[in-house]
């Protein structure tokens, strides 16, 4: 059954408006991310709100990509963001737009601010501009070219357009009140000039508006009701509001702000992800340690566990971090119901049952996911030479060790009771054979007797096993909040030396070569892993560790 839960401010404010047949009770949002970076975990919870909250109350979602920049802006991540929102589940059908598709229309606004006298060709460097602007505490000082004549700035703009200044030369800005409190309405930048290739409109423009005079515009044109953004924006909401107030639009979008995702042991912001990826700190942008959408699909996270993740942690005014451990628990939630269970061994040892007949195979049935009741089974080959875990052994062992050591006896799931008779140990002196004794009453791995034991371990047969490189994934900073650095010090400093260890001599159960790419799959007594999206093959079998068993959030859930 579902979970119920309490409606967000968000729903509440939307609500109301339905109500009141504000919008003629239409619910339009729009997801507008900018196409300089590939799309992160932060972005997924503003995906699901949007796109959710449109699904929620019968309405529709755009997406909208912010291509104003240029000279950050590529195709790659414009496929990428696509292909982001749609592995997460949600679709805008044939609602996908470009802020370029307005060019024209923004730069006709633009021309309507300057004939009400509301916008002046700045003729100030970006350093002048920015000390003319004052402090917090310190109104700004208004430009010497501030008071241009309207058809002098016309002409100017003209100028602009037609790529008769340099770069920093001129800007067009908004002409509203250099001492207000909110520095957003101190004469913000609506213009500036690029020499910059175009991904989609190619040459045609050398000066590309702001994201403040260009989104809302955006929003306005395609009817959004409810455009929602993170709070960082708040304080642009008054000029999101006198854009539309000043240029004369017919619609009018309402401007709502929610807390921004932030998870500790991670960064969200694209330049310093874009400088992992430059600087060969990881493999690309779907490193598996990275917090992007196909870095989280390329460990193994499913869209079901994102969007869970999403709900649970809610929608809040004010910002706070989540803990990581929170989003594991989402993915072990999910991955319980639906990944097979396998046999892989990690750090190999092997095991011999000397009163096992030679050359003898038996196959054992195994059920693939016991928490799912349509579960099928598998067989699985057993036979005189084994291995098992490294760690599932101890030569000295203490009396709460409930593996194998020698004298005792434990279960090899799904196939007998085996006991340790001896070891043999290599030059070096660490331990490379085990000698056990199988008992052939206890066949699938249960006692006729009845008697029982307190260990169950896992295994694979040696004639049979398939090696595997496995990749260990821990958390990718040091730090808590590396974004908070100390004096000295940048956030790499905070890398994580151990945030990948590669296995290369690890075993699996044959049948693991019949899977795909994307497969994910629960290693018995180890981890959730999955079969790597880009380097998996039947004949290169690479894991990547998905998330622990150990749940520590499972704990606190089960308590409230």
């Amino acid at each position: 059954m579902e979970e119920k839960r309490s409606r967000n401010f968000i729903e509440e404010r939307i609500e109301e408006d339905i109500r009141n047949n504000k919008n003629d009770g239409k619910v339009i949002t729009r997801f507008p991310p900018e196409p300089n970076g590939y799309l992160h975990i932060g972005h997924a919870k503003s995906i699901c709100l949007n796109f959710g909250l449109a699904e929620t109350y019968n309405g529709r979602c755009h997406l909208r990509l912010d291509d104003t920049n240029p000279t950050k802006e590529e195709t790659e991540y414009v496929d990428s963001i696509q292909e982001d929102i749609k592995w997460l589940g949600f679709d805008w059908q044939d609602h996908i737009y470009y802020a370029s598709d307005y060019f024209e229309y923004i730069y006709e606004c633009a021309v309507v601010l300057i004939k009400k006298g509301l916008a002046y060709v700045d003729s100030l460097s970006a350093e002048e501009i920015r000390k003319f602007r004052g402090t917090l505490k310190e109104a700004g000082k208004e430009s010497p070219f501030r008071n241009r004549p309207v058809e002098e700035n016309l002409e100017l703009f003209e100028k602009m357009k037609n790529g008769e200044f340099k770069e920093g030369e001129a800007v067009l800005r908004a002409k509203i009140d250099m001492s207000s409190g909110n520095i957003c309405m101190r004469d913000p930048v609506i213009y500036r000039i690029q020499f910059s290739h175009h991904h989609r409109t190619g040459d045609k423009w050398c000066i590309y508006p702001m994201y403040d005079f260009t989104h809302c515009l955006s929003d306005s044109t395609e009817g959004i009701t409810h455009s929602i953004c993170t709070l960082e924006f708040e304080n642009n909401r008054a000029l999101y509001d006198w854009v539309l107030e000043n240029v004369g639009t017919e619609h009018r979008p309402q401007q709502i702000e929610f807390a921004r995702l932030n998870l500790n042991y991670t960064v969200m912001s694209k330049r310093i992800l874009l400088q992992l990826v430059k600087e060969n700190h990881v493999s690309g942008w779907d490193d598996p340690r990275m917090p992007t959408i196909c870095g989280i699909r390329r460990r193994g996270y499913t869209p079901e566990s994102i969007r869970d993740f999403a709900v649970k942690i809610g929608v809040a005014k004010a910002d706070n971090v989540v803990d990581m451990a929170f989003l594991e628990h989402c993915l072990r939630n999910d991955l319980n119901k639906k990944a097979n269970r396998v046999m892989a061994v990690l750090e190999p040892v092997k095991v011999i049952i000397d009163n096992y007949p030679d050359g003898k195979v038996e196959y054992f049935k195994a059920v693939n996911n016991p928490e799912d009741e349509n579960s099928d089974s598998r067989e699985i080959p057993f036979s005189k030479e084994l291995y098992i875990e490294r760690s599932d052994f101890m030569e000295d062992a203490p009396s709460k060790f409930f593996r194998l050591a020698p004298g005792r006896e434990v279960r090899f799931k799904f196939a007998y009771y085996l006991t340790c008779t001896s070891i043999e140990k290599n030059a070096s002196g660490e331990i490379s054979v085990i000698h056990c004794t199988y008992d052939p009453a206890t066949t699938g791995g249960w006692s006729e007797d009845g008697r029982k034991v307190k260990g169950t371990i896992h295994w694979v047969s040696a004639a049979h096993a398939l090696k595997a490189e496995i990749r260990l994934y821990d958390r990718l900073f040091t730090k808590e909040n590396p974004g908070n650095v100390e004096e000295g010090k940048t956030f790499l400093d905070y890398l994580n030396p151990d945030s990948l260890k590669v296995i290369n001599n690890a075993l699996v159960e044959p049948s693991l070569k019949n899977s795909n790419p994307g497969d994910i799959f629960q290693f018995e007594r180890t981890g959730y892993f999955c079969a790597d999206n880009r380097e998996f093959s039947g004949n290169n079998l690479v894991f990547n560790r998905s998330v622990s068993l150990k749940d520590s959030w499972s704990k606190i859930e089960n308590k409230n």
